[in-house]
């Protein structure tokens, strides 16, 4: 096969995934928590030969670029997933009125927080107070925005703190693992109140109180958090609280998904949407996400 042939390949194949009936079988009728966990157990297999045929069949369907990464070769799918990237890749907006994009990712749906309602896609509202679970009090951004990034499976998958701060409170929602692409958001109802999920609760230094509830999906069911030392994935059942007082510097690395993802931003009153962000647009974690007001 020449290379013209071969170049052509991904484009193709990523040409067939984009067409939505198509891609919203492919992803989601289908045994998703089965899949996912059998993705989490072949992820962690240890072998180089079986890792690199691995990434190559995974560049078929999306943009890997593993130029930023840390190391460019790995022990397992999973440390492909996970990677760290080079020193000064990313960049945080050290501005105290800022706060930053806790991850990379690509804007979703943003908006003011009505009455406890917020949108994943036009036309499907959801509530707060079932985002959140039965045991956590969304009240605190009434008024607020809220910001949803969503993480490719090619992207860089670690998240940070936007700002300076304490994570306060963490609680974990198991549940299921709908894609969590634009096709999914516009035909599931309530997709990500249905999805695995965990509410890490945060005071910044401003004294304001912020949410970041990063929402797992199919291939991804694991959400490591550094400052707890504990891996939350499907093994785990209900809600899960874990009060902690840990302390966070604008940056600091707070933990990872083992693929790609959502994470949705909330924060209170007095805050505004950063100079050219809007649905659609691509940003870097550390880019400015919010302002505080004046």
């Amino acid at each position: 096969m020449n290379d013209k042939a071969m170049t052509t390949i991904p484009g193709r194949i990523q040409r067939l995934f984009a067409q939505e009936d198509l891609n919203f079988l492919l992803t989601n009728r289908v045994p998703r928590i089965a899949l996912t966990k059998a993705m989490g157990r072949f992820s962690r297999i240890e072998s180089p030969w079986l890792t690199r045929l691995s990434i190559a069949v995974w560049r078929l369907f999306t943009p890997l670029d593993l130029s930023e990464a840390r190391q460019q070769h790995f022990r397992s799918l999973k440390d492909c997933f996970t990677r760290e990237l080079k020193p000064g890749a990313r960049v945080f907006d050290a501005r105290p009125e800022v706060f930053a994009s806790p991850s990379d990712g690509i804007v979703g749906a943003t908006g003011l927080v009505r009455e406890g309602q917020v949108y994943q896609a036009k036309g499907f509202p959801y509530a707060t107070a079932e985002l959140f679970g039965p045991t956590q009090d969304a009240s605190a951004f009434e008024g607020g925005r809220f910001v949803t990034l969503r993480l490719t499976s090619a992207m860089y998958h670690r998240f940070h703190a936007p700002a300076d701060g304490t994570v306060e409170h963490v609680t974990y929602l198991s549940g299921d693992t709908w894609n969590v692409n634009p096709v999914a958001l516009k035909r599931v109802e309530r997709l990500f109140c249905r999805n695995e999920r965990a509410v890490v609760r945060m005071k910044l230094a401003s004294g304001h109180a912020i949410a970041l509830v990063p929402v797992a999906a199919i291939l991804v069911a694991s959400i490591r958090l550094h400052f707890l030392d504990v891996l939350l994935h499907l093994g785990r059942r209900g809600a899960h609280e874990m009060p902690c007082s840990a302390p966070h510097a604008k940056g600091q690395e707070m933990g990872w998904f083992e693929h790609g993802s959502t994470i949705i931003v909330f924060v209170p009153r007095g805050f505004e949407l950063a100079e050219g962000i809007a649905p659609g647009v691509r940003v870097r974690a550390g880019q400015a996400l919010l302002k505080q007001g004046g």
